[in-house]
């Protein structure tokens, strides 16, 4: 289940006023399902959305959840599935693993805090670090405490003022590598567990042309929880009852693509029309871009005419420009072609993050 499906449903459910509790994944070792730093939601009739594992372990959780629904302190939760009693005693689930999570109740009284804020970062291109206590020995600033910091500013929650400078000069020493830490961190409080996880914001792909193969790029896009545009000068394509579900779905002239749309608010562009001049023109303008992965749709010889006509634009594009487009997985249908696209986009975008 994608970030963007976890955020949908947390819309529905908050709208109902009832606590929540949110999972966050914060240590494992060996084989998981999950890593640190991932998140699911379990509503108070027990209901949950998004995956810890793969289905073994999220009934247990919902039990814990109801004891931190009535006690509203935070919970650490672990899980050995490595020892081999565990497939006559406990869940047989045989993962050979550990999983250690934190439960955390969201409040409506708190505006369902600090979720609301992850995913208003999720969805806004706000890439932040968000430092959540672990473990602490002081009653006054508790397991679940979270502080959220994305360089221009921050918030926090049960985090006393004299804590928030350190816990933001830790976010920002690990930005750089932007991975997941369990820090055993010396605090004017005293010693604490923190987990350090980026916010990583949601993929958005924008698709410059609306033709018949660009339909299962858009379906798999969305599937996957990415927000995708469509583009395309031809009205008649756009009214492709698959397109409708997409986030945005604009008539627009090539020529016209940069003065439309912020251009580096994407983090990928397929350019699909089929022809040379609507091509040209739009990777002359993406050419201007800082987009991690443009990639355009034919042979090498099709993509290196294509360079070569940029002229003083060409050296701007020429090492960012996939084409053919695609991972090698020996595609030969709209829709495996597509999921070589998307294979190929998610590796160039998941590595260009920092």
């Amino acid at each position: 289940m994608s970030t963007k499906s976890i955020i949908d449903t947390f819309d529905q459910w908050k709208s109902d006023g009832q606590s929540l509790v949110m999972v966050t994944v914060y240590a494992t070792e060996g084989s998981t399902y999950s890593k640190p730093g991932h998140r699911i939601l379990i509503a108070a009739n027990g209901d949950y959305h998004g995956l810890v594992s793969g289905g073994c372990l999220e009934g247990d959780l919902a039990e814990h959840a109801r004891t931190v629904l009535e006690t509203g302190k935070a919970r650490a939760v672990t899980y050995d599935l490595r020892d081999e009693a565990d497939e006559i005693w406990g869940m047989g689930i045989g993962c050979n693993g550990v999983i250690e999570v934190l439960l955390q109740r969201l409040d409506a009284g708190a505006d369902f805090e600090p979720f609301q804020t992850i995913a208003t970062c999720h969805l806004h291109q706000q890439s932040a670090i968000c430092a959540t206590i672990v473990h602490s020995e002081k009653a006054d600033f508790p397991a679940g405490a979270t502080l959220i910091d994305w360089g221009a500013g921050h918030s926090a929650w049960q985090v006393p003022d004299t804590l928030h400078e350190p816990l933001r000069q830790h976010c920002a020493s690990m930005r750089p590598a932007n991975a997941p830490q369990l820090v055993e961190q010396d605090l004017p409080v005293g010693r604490c567990t923190v987990l350090y996880a980026p916010i990583k914001t949601i993929p958005r792909l924008l698709v410059l042309g609306a033709g018949p193969d660009a339909v299962p790029l858009v379906n798999m896009a969305m599937e996957i929880g990415w927000r995708v545009t469509v583009a395309d000068h031809r009205t008649a394509y756009l009214e492709e009852p698959a397109f409708r579900d997409a986030h945005e779905v604009i008539c627009i002239e090539p020529k016209h693509l940069e003065k439309t749309k912020t251009l580096d608010d994407f983090s990928a562009v397929v350019v699909m029309s089929h022809h040379l001049e609507t091509d040209r023109t739009y990777l002359a303008q993406l050419a201007r871009s800082q987009i991690a992965y443009v990639g355009v749709l034919g042979p090498r010889a099709r993509r290196d005419r294509l360079i070569s006509e940029l002229h003083q634009d060409q050296q701007k594009l020429a090492e960012r420009l996939k084409g053919p487009v695609g991972l090698g997985i020996g595609a030969d249908s709209p829709e495996s072609i597509a999921l070589s696209i998307l294979a190929e986009i998610h590796q160039t975008v998941s590595n260009a993050k920092n």
